[in-house]
């Protein structure tokens, strides 16, 4: 390694000013998108709802593990991603949006868990399972567990922000150490908690499954894709001419390369881990998740899911110059988003009870709007703020990062 002193790049950037025409285009698209879907579900109430339901899922995701990133730099004192972390405080701090776009979904409850009313057709042994877990299945307790996982998405991810936001005015290194001590606890109350919402929004669609993996499942997949997102935004900075791609060197993208390929492998584990303790365990409760989704057409999308999410982006991620390569790395991370939402369609989609693959133009409609939503809101909070932490004690450190 060269011990030339090389020339930094300005970190000491003026507020953010750009983003304008993309956040006003992503919010006009949103509230389209949200207005049709709306349309379509007084038509079809279900199929719009589940179609909701999954792109609430998707983009949630992607700020819970946008968050969950942050925490981990920030838990385990890495200097290199200083240049990179306000991306993930932004599409973190979305999350209080998702407190408005749950409401749909608590009042179309009915037409997504069956187990809200179950219908006279069901057996007598499933009314007898759900009868054991009416205490936990009951609208009311769904309810505040939902309002304690937003209190904790949204007070973990603002204080992570304000913590920062506020450090570009007062250069107090203490903030520094406030975060750390905030993020170690707040890490594991996102994964305990993200867990949880997961068994009440995704494993409840059948209720009489359970797979105490479940949730590091879901979770590991939003993390990845967060990983893939964070990446994409990267790369395009870099390719532009927008001065805070100068400030984010190829040393960043590509440890955010080595991370997505770290998590790729992690989120295989998770699946594999699953799969494994239900074939062992061979219990009736537990294998009908695997044999819904090993019949008709879900079979292939299982297997398009692990060749995509796995075998695919694992192998393309070994070769270190195209973690080093902008269009490269963003093209994987264009692919890696899109087969999330397959992942995500996958898991609720026939636990449904949806023999068929159930495309409705709502899935379109609803991404759009849920996304268009929350693009726009990320943009609005990045303007007017500095796109580097310009007074973090380490940012020099972050400048001058080369791979070791």
């Amino acid at each position: 390694m060269s011990h030339e002193a090389a020339p930094l790049p300005d970190a000491n950037l003026p507020p953010f000013a750009g983003g304008r025409r993309l956040m006003l285009g992503a919010a006009i698209a949103g509230a389209a998108g949200l207005l049709v879907t709306l349309l379509g579900g007084l038509a079809s109430p279900r199929p719009a709802l589940l179609a909701y339901l999954i792109a609430f899922v998707y983009w949630l995701g992607l700020a819970i593990g946008a968050a969950s990133l942050v925490m981990a730099n920030h838990a385990t004192g890495a200097h290199w991603s200083v240049t990179v972390r306000r991306l993930g405080e932004n599409i973190a701090a979305v999350v209080p949006i998702f407190v408005l776009l749950f409401v749909p979904l608590f009042l179309g409850a009915r037409h997504i868990w069956f187990w809200v009313a179950p219908p006279e057709a069901i057996s007598k042994e499933t009314l007898e399972l759900l009868a054991h877990k009416r205490v936990y299945l009951n609208l009311i307790s769904f309810f505040w567990r939902a309002v304690a996982y937003f209190a904790i998405w949204c007070g973990i991810a603002w204080r992570l922000r304000a913590l920062s936001l506020q450090q570009d005015e007062t250069g107090d290194p203490a903030l520094t150490i406030s975060a750390r001590r905030l993020s170690a606890p707040g890490l594991a109350l996102f994964i305990l908690s993200l867990t949880f919402a997961s068994f009440d929004w995704l494993m409840s669609l059948q209720p009489t499954w359970y797979s105490t993996i479940f949730g590091l499942y879901v979770y590991a997949g939003a993390f990845v894709a967060s990983l893939a997102l964070i990446c994409l935004i990267t790369t395009g900075l870099r390719s532009s001419e927008e001065p805070w791609g100068k400030v984010i060197s190829v040393e960043q993208q590509h440890n955010l390369g080595k991370l997505l390929l770290a998590f790729t492998a992690f989120w295989a584990y998770m699946a594999f881990s699953q799969y494994m303790l239900i074939w062992a365990g061979n219990l009736p409760e537990e294998l009908q998740w695997i044999v819904t989704r090993s019949r008709g057409v879900w079979r292939p999308v299982g297997q398009l899911i692990l060749l995509g999410q796995f075998l695919i982006p694992f192998f393309l991620l070994l070769s270190r110059d195209l973690k080093r390569s902008p269009p490269a790395l963003a093209a994987v991370a264009v692919w890696i988003l899109f087969i999330h939402y397959v992942d995500v369609y996958w898991i609720v989609m026939p636990a449904a009870g949806i023999d068929q693959l159930g495309l409705h133009w709502t899935h379109f409609t609803a991404f759009v709007g849920v996304g268009g939503v929350s693009v726009a809101t990320a943009l609005f909070l990045l303007r007017g703020t500095r796109p580097v932490p310009i007074r973090d004690p380490f940012l020099q450190d972050s400048l001058r990062y080369v791979q070791p």
